[in-house]
């Protein structure tokens, strides 16, 4: 809280008297010092914390000791409410593929400090299309449109699921999912998967992450999907936390990251096996202008948007931003 002068002007006992009176009201934060007392992280979780918990609790136990103030998970189905959670101040640390971490950026007072990279050591990943395997569906076919087929997007702040085919398939071609197929419905990576592998669904946005996890956990059902199209590589995701975190807490967090996992010895092969039970290897150093890419992507279906609206004002201010940012990749090393 912002209240820690006022205390050292009327002593200790004033400092309890306010700390009680708005403690419905400060978020946990711990007034004498600035600190949280308690850090919420959030984490994106179709199947929940039954799940995803044993996995991420003993990377958050050892964040929890090492800034010295307890680490609370907080799973949800769908990137807005994570991002509405961390706007109002519910939340203050998060795993974010990389639009919601813009979203949480541009809206919720958030910035980035890393980003993960896989077992394999890369940091990026693609968006794919998938169908069951010996549909004859072809990729052709899917954009020849016609509504002949079932569609399953992403959630709409899915980088892969929503924003890349969008970016790369569709509107180059200037298709619109919804007048492109006999049906379209939004939901979560595995369920799409899964509704394709079982036949509910005929074509689906994917990732090459959800895809290696779902031959993982369901060899039998895997050998059902075939990809259609991969994207680009995307930029992967990585832990943002809100800007307005007492300084010295923020880098706590950001040298936790950095150095988790690293060097020699019994307690980094403890911290790797850690990591490799959420498939990465490692977090590596990333700031906001690491996104520049995928806000192209948001740029370029923005343009979309406006030009299927017919809306000279809001094309011409797209088009501005998305020269801005592709000059901005231009000149940068």
């Amino acid at each position: 809280m912002r209240l820690s002068g006022f205390a050292r002007l009327f002593g200790v006992s004033a400092l309890a008297a306010v700390a009680l009176a708005l403690s419905g009201c400060d978020k946990g934060e711990d007034l004498a010092s600035g600190a949280p007392a308690q850090i919420t992280f959030s984490i994106l979780s179709a199947q929940g914390q039954a799940s995803a918990g044993p996995l991420w609790q003993p990377l958050l136990d050892d964040l929890a000791r090492t800034i010295d103030v307890p680490v609370r998970p907080h799973f949800a189905s769908t990137y807005a409410t994570l991002v509405e959670d961390m706007k109002r101040g519910d939340a203050q640390v998060a795993w974010f593929s990389a639009q919601p971490a813009v979203d949480a950026i541009d809206h919720a007072d958030a910035e980035l400090i890393a980003r993960t990279v896989n077992l394999e050591g890369e940091d990026s990943y693609r968006s794919t299309l998938i169908v069951r395997r010996g549909s004859g569906i072809t990729l052709k076919a899917v954009m020849d449109c016609g509504k002949r087929y079932s569609f399953g997007m992403g959630d709409a702040q899915s980088t892969s699921g929503t924003l890349a085919p969008a970016t790369f398939l569709f509107n180059p071609r200037g298709i619109r999912p919804a007048d492109c197929f006999a049906s379209v419905r939004s939901d979560n990576h595995e369920r799409n998967v899964f509704n394709v592998a079982s036949g509910l669904l005929d074509v689906a946005a994917s990732n090459t992450v959800t895809g290696a996890a779902f031959r993982r956990q369901n060899p039998t059902l895997a050998e059902q999907i075939e990809e259609l199209w991969r994207s680009p590589p995307i930029p992967e995701g990585g832990i943002v936390l809100r800007s307005d975190l007492d300084p010295a807490v923020k880098e706590k967090i950001r040298s936790f990251f950095l150095t988790y996992g690293r060097g020699d010895g019994v307690e980094a092969e403890r911290q790797r096996r850690v990591l490799a039970g959420l498939r990465y290897s490692r977090f590596s150093a990333a700031d906001d202008d690491y996104l520049d890419p995928v806000r192209e992507m948001i740029a370029d279906q923005t343009l979309a948007d406006a030009q299927a609206r017919n809306d000279a004002a809001a094309v011409a201010a797209a088009r501005a931003e998305l020269q801005r940012l592709r000059t901005r990749r231009e000149v940068q090393p």
